[in-house]
């Protein structure tokens, strides 16, 4: 608690938790969308969850014996099994890479919200004794992170959608969606006619796809950052010497965070789902 304690000295909880917002970044942000800053403890837990994932799946599947499973597979087979379930049941058509994807997602997004269940000075006073001053390290409540899982999922929508539909297809599914294509004869009003409603599917196509971006990293990093928000803040109280400050600290704390594993699941489930209903859509137009 040496940070909360800090942290009160200094300013008191709102300084506290203003410090711990603070990225680890390659520079200041100048304005509101910068490209320059480049969040490095983002892609470090990031990559760390990814790689983390990676090797116990990869343990799992070495370990694997058809016999009577020990604890360890059955517990991976059983998480392997759901996915897929949810898989078929959303995305009709081959499921050669969408189930696999589907676990990965599942799993990283897990992996990542759960850095959240650890103590939140733990990381950032690590980082002090090599002279890190500022260190966030819950991906996904930056909004950065969040975003950034989303629009891989839209790129990896309009991937199943050309690759199933083919290029022109899937040209054409924007040209004649939502409102259909005006059929065009001799009458130079029915060309007119023709290029608006082309315009309007367009915009309506683009909007449905932004809407479904959005709406999709900012579902997870609205969740996340404010879970994050409570843990600073009842980390704040064991900054307080008091006998209440402290017996507070450690029963908000355990509440919280029993509560917060079903809400670090359910972001991921959720954010899996969706991502199969995204995808899915590719198969279903098709």
């Amino acid at each position: 608690m040496a940070a909360s304690e800090s942290g009160a000295e200094h300013g008191g909880m709102a300084e506290y938790i203003s410090h711990h917002l603070q990225h680890l970044a390659n520079g200041k942000q100048a304005a509101l969308f910068d490209l320059s800053v480049i969040h490095l403890d983002t892609l470090f837990f990031s990559i760390l969850c990814g790689v983390i994932v990676l090797t116990v799946l990869r343990l799992a599947a070495r370990r694997a014996t058809a016999g009577v499973p020990g604890r360890f597979q059955a517990f991976v087979e059983m998480i392997v099994e759901f996915v897929d379930e949810q898989a078929k049941s959303i995305v009709h058509g081959k499921l050669d890479f969408i189930a696999p994807l589907a676990l990965t997602v599942f799993l990283w997004v897990a992996t990542m919200n759960a850095i959240d269940l650890l103590p939140v000075d733990w990381f950032p006073t690590i980082a002090s004794w090599f002279g890190i001053h500022y260190l966030r390290p819950l991906p996904t409540a930056d909004v950065n992170g969040a975003f950034g899982l989303s629009v891989a999922v839209l790129a990896l929508a309009f991937f199943y959608n050309i690759k199933i539909k083919g290029l022109g297809g899937w040209l054409r599914q924007w040209l004649t969606s939502p409102f259909g294509m005006n059929k065009i004869t001799l009458n130079p009003l029915t060309w007119i006619a023709a290029v608006l409603l082309a315009f309007a599917n367009v915009v309506m196509t683009a909007i449905e796809y932004i809407g479904a971006t959005f709406s999709h990293g900012m579902r997870l990093f609205g969740n996340m950052y404010a879970g994050e928000l409570i843990f600073f803040l009842i980390a704040g109280l064991g900054g307080s010497v008091t006998i209440f400050g402290v017996v507070m600290h450690l029963f908000t704390g355990t509440i919280w965070a029993v509560f917060h594993i079903l809400i670090v699941l359910l972001q991921a489930f959720i954010f899996m789902m969706l991502t199969l209903v995204y995808i899915g859509q590719a198969h279903e137009h098709h």
